[in-house]
């Protein structure tokens, strides 16, 4: 792929589909998991990984930034951790007298913020500033990020003590939640096998494109035709969880965004130059899901966030795309 130009969309999708396979050869994992880290690529988004311990979200995090040709960072978040510790501070000079920016660790292409529910939310809001500008702002001084700038944070669904749940206002910022899910047999059987024959060289990945590539990618959902049929689809999908009785709080009018953008690199990944039904089927439960609030007797009865969004796309109409 030329970076000098945007590609075309049969091009951006072989390219994909090269750094699919290639994290597929390194990291034991679902592909779908791999897909919705790149829609999110593609999307110009963040992602939420939800996961237990040992799952193999660093690998697949460092892994996916190698692929790409991005520098790669990771930030273990604990609740002593301050903003300042993410972002970066100013640091005196004694030579030049005066203070000097040292930049923090969030100061990468691909960052990951390894649970970031365990950060004191103040802390949890400097992150999801800089993922929302592009930017960060230490004592009235402006710091433009790296382009491109992805962030994987995690979170343990298991331990609830010393963390700090994300607020909804934050879980909204993050384009797709999804999680890795453990491997199959045949994985944790390969996974034992590399463990037996560790002293023999690891599985290593070349860097399939650069990171000016990865911005040129980026361009390529803007060339995807979504039909009007479709935009009233995905508003219909939205507007119709705020109108559930088991939800509080539904898909907000960034969501259905999300879900438009998402649907968008998912054709480009399967190569299509248009959306489908399929594409948005595909795509609204990592975008939809953790949007929504459920009531309190949703909540008691044992609905899920999941069963809505399920429910919610079985119950609206799919228009008929020639």
């Amino acid at each position: 792929m030329d970076p000098a130009e945007t590609p075309s969309i049969d091009a951006a999708s072989d390219t994909c589909r090269a750094v699919v396979d290639a994290i597929g050869e390194t990291v034991i994992g679902d592909e779908a998991f791999f897909e919705h880290l790149l829609v999110a690529v593609l999307a110009r988004g963040h992602v939420l990984v939800e996961d237990v311990p040992g799952t193999g979200k660093t690998l697949t995090a460092r892994t996916l930034a190698t692929a790409l040709g991005l520098e790669f960072s990771r930030i273990q978040f604990t609740p002593d951790l301050l903003p300042s510790d993410v972002t970066g501070t100013n640091v005196f000079d004694e030579k030049d007298r005066d203070f000097e920016f040292s930049p923090g660790p969030i100061f990468a292409n691909v960052v990951l913020a390894d649970e970031i529910n365990r950060a004191p939310p103040k802390t949890q809001a400097a992150l999801l500033e800089a993922m929302e500008e592009g930017q960060v702002t230490v004592d009235g001084d402006t710091h433009p990020l790296p382009s491109p700038f992805f962030v994987i944070a995690t979170q343990n669904p298991v331990e609830q003590e010393g963390t700090f749940p994300l607020p909804e206002a934050q879980l909204d910022r993050f384009i797709v939640k999804t999680s890795m899910g453990y491997p199959d047999l045949d994985g944790e059987v390969e996974l034992l096998r590399r463990r037996a024959g560790r002293l023999e060289r690891s599985p290593s990945i070349n860097p399939i494109i650069d990171a000016d590539a990865v911005d040129r990618l980026r361009e390529a959902p803007e060339n995807v035709r979504v039909d009007d049929d479709l935009l009233t689809y995905m508003a219909e999908l939205g507007r119709a969880t705020r109108e559930d009785g088991r939800v509080d709080v539904g898909v907000s009018p960034r969501g259905i965004q999300r879900l438009f953008e998402a649907s968008r690199a998912r054709a480009v990944i399967e190569g299509r130059e248009f959306v489908t039904p399929d594409h948005i089927a595909d795509s609204i439960q990592p975008v939809f899901a953790h949007r929504i609030v459920l009531t309190a007797d949703a909540t008691v009865s044992g609905v899920s966030k999941a069963d809505v969004v399920a429910d919610t796309l079985d119950s609206v109409p799919v228009p008929t795309v020639e």
